[in-house]
């Protein structure tokens, strides 16, 4: 076969693609975050890339692992196949893993018995502060952000200021799964809120969250995956996932 075939002919463009699909199914993804439930952590309409290897390789179009990596850890934020719909895929933080027990009271969680420590951000303005203006409307003054320590791993949540008592769990995690949540911790459907079963199976996981690539406010209205370019958050860009 000529070899210009492979080198501008058809099959560089046949090798292209078979490459973009290599990568889109072993080492990482890109997803668009949707609502603004890992608020303020991560913004609606931010597009981020998952690390799909950092937990194994599985046989293509299947759920079956043709090996496995190492399992989540405490803190982090990964993407994951709803338990309930496996056809819509999640984004949470887990803050349970295999043995843990987990208690949510009145916006405080505790593991294995532990109170997580919760601390408002050292400076006044946050530098979330006036991107969550424009997601929640203006409304921001109901909400508390907060920063939470869990093994190390530094993130931010969302609390309403209004607590109403609520208490969720204690719920023993079992072997080969997962307890979830939000960062916006008032306005998430994780693991406190499914019917079917409270955690993430293993077999579910797609991932970790590595970074924000792009990111903007609105969406084209007949492409809608993709950003207006008046509306892009410039300040979000290339910015991690803790």
């Amino acid at each position: 076969m000529n070899k210009k075939f492979w080198t501008e002919g058809p099959g560089s463009f046949a090798v292209a693609i078979l490459i973009a699909l290599t990568i889109r199914w072993g080492l990482m993804e890109a997803y668009v975050i949707p609502s603004g439930s890992m608020l303020p952590s991560l913004l609606i309409n931010d597009h981020i890339f998952v690390n799909k290897f950092v937990y194994g390789l599985r046989v293509p179009f299947t759920k079956n692992w043709l090996y496995k990596n190492n399992d989540p850890e405490r803190g982090e934020v990964i993407v994951f196949k709803y338990p309930e719909d496996p056809s819509v895929f999640y984004i949470k933080r887990v803050v349970g893993v295999p043995g843990d027990k987990v208690l949510v009271e009145n916006g405080d969680l505790y593991i294995n018995d532990d109170l997580i420590e919760k601390q408002v951000p050292q400076e006044k303005k946050s530098e979330y502060d006036w991107l969550l203006d424009r997601d929640f409307n203006g409304t921001l003054a109901s909400h508390i952000h907060w920063e939470e320590n869990l093994d190390g791993k530094n993130y931010s949540v969302l609390l309403e200021r209004r607590r109403e008592g609520k208490l969720h769990g204690p719920y023993y995690v079992p072997e080969d799964s997962f307890f979830v949540l939000g960062d916006n911790r008032d306005h998430s459907k994780d693991s406190r809120e499914w019917q079917e079963t409270n955690f993430v199976p293993r077999d579910n996981l797609v991932g970790r969250a590595m970074f924000v690539w792009l990111s903007c406010e609105n969406k084209l209205p007949v492409i809608g995956i993709l950003c207006t370019p008046t509306s892009l958050r410039w300040r979000r860009f290339f910015h991690g996932v803790e």
